[in-house]
């Protein structure tokens, strides 16, 4: 079940930092799948088909999609494909942040090392966010590709600022004085 988990890994890495990495101890938790069917084996070749409200939860990762699909080759995951309006995926950051995605299909070519969001796609971490209609990204290079298709395709990427601090208000300028002459003064 590696598969869920390095699926989660290369969406983690699709924000905009290269710092960005999935809590290391989950690989370490059981994994829970639950759903409302299965079928399929994960031995030899095949798919297996989870459907009907599908939520995997493995540490802080947590994958929730209409209907998920392993595809094995030899009892090896080589490719999970999530779907559903919309598949999410949450998970906790080393760092401690949040990283949230959601898209309307997350396909993982896990021998390839792609993953393709496609369908009002949007990655969000206290790193940025990314989102569009289509990304493509190489896990094993860091490299991704967004876009295409004219004004549809458009892709909107936002940085924060890294001083999150607001700037300082500029102090009031100090009221002019002025000497009101006292009462009885020949001022």
């Amino acid at each position: 079940m590696k598969i869920f988990y390095a699926a989660v890994f290369a969406l983690c890495l699709a924000v905009p930092s290269v710092a960005v990495q999935a809590k290391s101890s989950d690989r370490n938790q059981e994994m829970t799948i639950e759903s409302g069917a299965q079928s399929g084996s994960f031995l030899g070749d095949g798919i297996i088909t989870l459907s009907s409200n599908v939520v995997i939860q493995q540490g802080t990762l947590d994958i929730r999609a209409a209907q998920a699909q392993v595809h094995m080759k030899d009892g090896e995951a080589v490719r999970a494909v999530f779907t559903g309006k919309q598949a999410t995926m949450k998970q906790q950051l080393d760092d401690g942040s949040m990283m949230n995605a959601r898209a309307d299909n997350i396909d993982y070519d896990i021998k390839g090392e792609i993953i393709t969001l496609t369908g009002n796609y949007e990655v969000v971490s206290a790193q940025g966010t990314n989102s569009g209609q289509r990304m493509v990204y190489n896990t094993r290079t860091g490299e991704m590709n967004s876009g295409g298709g004219g004004e549809a395709g458009r892709v909107r990427t936002v940085i924060p600022p890294k001083n999150k601090g607001a700037a300082p208000a500029a102090k009031p300028a100090a009221p002019a004085k002025t000497t009101v002459p006292a009462a009885g003064s020949k001022k």
